[in-house]
C-alpha cells in the first residue's frame, strides 16, 4: 500500500483557530496587545531582554541590519549555502554580501572561510543555523570580537535550537527568526528580532513602523513591517506546542539515522554540544550511489514520499550575485548532492518505517 508522506505539513489545530477568531471578534486585527504578549513570551523563551515581532523573517533581517547601521559601502559576510534572503537583506540595505563557504559536515558557515574574507569594509557576519543546527558560535564570535564586527544569527530554521543550553536567538548580538508555515513554529507569515541591546531593539521598533517616534512624527525612513494580532495569536499557541514539535522532529531524525545506516546515504551530522531541531532532515547522495539525485527523488515520489532540494543553487551563484568575490566549492558540491526527507512532527512511526523501507528497496534494485 502506498502512503502519503509529504515533505512538509504545517500543524494548525482548533486552539490556533479559536485564538484567531477571538482576535477577529475583538476588532483589533493589526499590531496590538496580542503582538506585545507574543513578543514578551518569545523573548522569555529565547532568554533575551527584547523581542520585536515583524511580518516576515526577511523583514527581521533587513530591520536588524538597518538598526545596526549597515548601509552603502559596508560588507557583510554571509554563507553561500542558505536561503536567498540571508544575502538579499544585506543588499536591501545598500550593503554588499560577501560569501563564505560552509563546513562539509554541518553545512553551516565555515569560520576558516570567514577569516579569509575579513577586511576593513566588513561590518558584520550573519551565521545561519541551517536546517535547525546552530553554527559554530564560539569560533565566529571570536572572529567578531577580534575584528570589532557585529554578529547576527539567522535563526529562521532554528526555533528552540541550543548551544550549551542557550537557545538560538540569544547567542549573538541580534537574532532573526521566520514564522513561515513550514518552519518549526508558525504565525502564518511572520518574523522576530531578538536582542539584549535595548538601543537596537528601540531602533528596530522605529524602523518597522514607518520611522514613527510617535504618531505622525517620523524621525527616520521606515517600513510597514509590523506583525498582526492575528499572526501573534497563532504564534502564542504554536509557542506552547514548540517543544513538543521539536522533540518529535528529533525523535524522527534519530529514527532515520538508525534505519538509513547502511543505505549509502550520508545522514546529517550533529555537532557535539548542540541541540539540533531538524527543520529539515538533509541527506547527501554520495559519489557512486546507485541512483542520481533526480532518480532517487523520482523513485520516492512514485511511492508517495515527498522530498525537496534545499538549495539547488548557492546564493553566490545566483544571477544577481554571480561574480562577487569568494570561492565556495563545498556549497557548490552540496547544491548538487543533498536532498531533504520528511522529518516534520506529522511524520509518525508508521510513516518512518514505510519511508525507510522504501529507501532500502530503492537501493537494492
Amino acid at each position: 500500500m502506498t502512503m502519503d508522506v509529504p515533505i512538509a505539513r504545517p500543524f494548525i489545530g482548533e486552539e490556533e483557530i479559536e485564538a484567531v477568531v477571538r482576535v477577529i471578534r475583538s476588532g483589533m486585527l493589526a499590531q496590538g496587545s496580542v503582538v506585545t504578549e507574543f513578543e514578551s513570551r518569545f523573548a522569555e523563551y529565547c532568554g533575551v531582554g527584547h523581542a520585536i515581532g515583524l511580518n516576515s523573517g526577511t523583514a527581521a533581517l533587513h530591520a536588524a541590519l538597518l538598526a545596526a547601521g549597515i548601509g552603502p559601502g559596508d560588507e557583510v559576510i554571509v554563507p553561500a549555502f542558505t536561503f536567498f534572503a540571508t544575502a538579499s537583506a544585506v543588499s536591501m540595505c545598500g550593503a554588499t554580501p560577501v560569501f563564505a563557504d560552509v563546513d562539509p559536515r554541518t553545512f553551516n558557515i565555515d569560520p576558516d572561510s570567514v577569516a579569509r574574507l575579513i577586511q576593513p569594509e566588513v561590518r558584520a557576519i550573519i551565521g545561519v543555523h541551517l536546517f535547525g543546527q546552530p553554527f559554530d558560535i564560539s569560533a565566529v564570535r571570536d572572529l567578531c570580537d577580534d575584528n570589532d564586527l557585529l554578529l547576527i544569527e539567522d535563526a529562521a530554521q532554528a526555533h528552540g535550537a541550543e548551544v550549551g543550553g542557550r537557545r538560538a536567538g540569544s547567542l549573538a548580538d541580534i537574532g532573526c527568526f521566520s514564522f513561515y508555515p513550514t518552519k518549526n513554529m508558525t504565525t502564518g507569515e511572520g518574523g522576530m528580532v531578538t536582542t539584549d541591546d535595548a538601543d537596537l531593539a528601540e531602533r528596530v521598533r522605529l524602523l518597522i513602523n514607518h520611522g514613527q517616534s510617535q504618531k505622525y512624527l517620523h524621525t527616520a525612513i521606515g517600513y510597514n513591517y509590523r506583525m498582526t494580532n492575528m499572526g501573534a495569536a497563532i504564534g502564542l499557541v504554536q509557542l506552547d506546542r514548540l517543544e513538543g514539535f521539536n522533540e518529535r522532529r528529533i525523535h524522527n531524525a534519530r529514527y532515520l539515522d538508525r534505519h538509513l545506516a547502511g543505505t549509502g546515504l550520508v545522514t546529517p551530522y550533529a555537532a557535539p554540544g548542540v541541540r539540533h531541531v531538524y527543520h529539515q532532515y538533509v541527506v547527501k547522495i554520495p559519489a557512486g550511489y546507485p541512483l542520481s539525485r533526480d532518480e532517487f527523488m523520482s523513485a520516492l515520489a512514485g511511492q508517495g514520499i515527498g522530498t525537496a532540494v534545499h538549495y539547488p543553487i548557492p546564493v553566490s551563484r545566483q544571477p544577481v550575485y554571480e561574480g562577487e568575490r569568494g570561492s565556495c566549492p563545498v556549497s557548490e558540491d552540496l547544491a548538487v548532492s543533498v536532498v531533504s526527507l520528511p522529518v516534520h512532527p506529522g511524520v509518525g512511526d508508521e510513516e518512518l518505517e514505510y519511508m525507510c523501507g522504501a529507501i532500502r528497496g530503492i537501493v537494492s534494485l
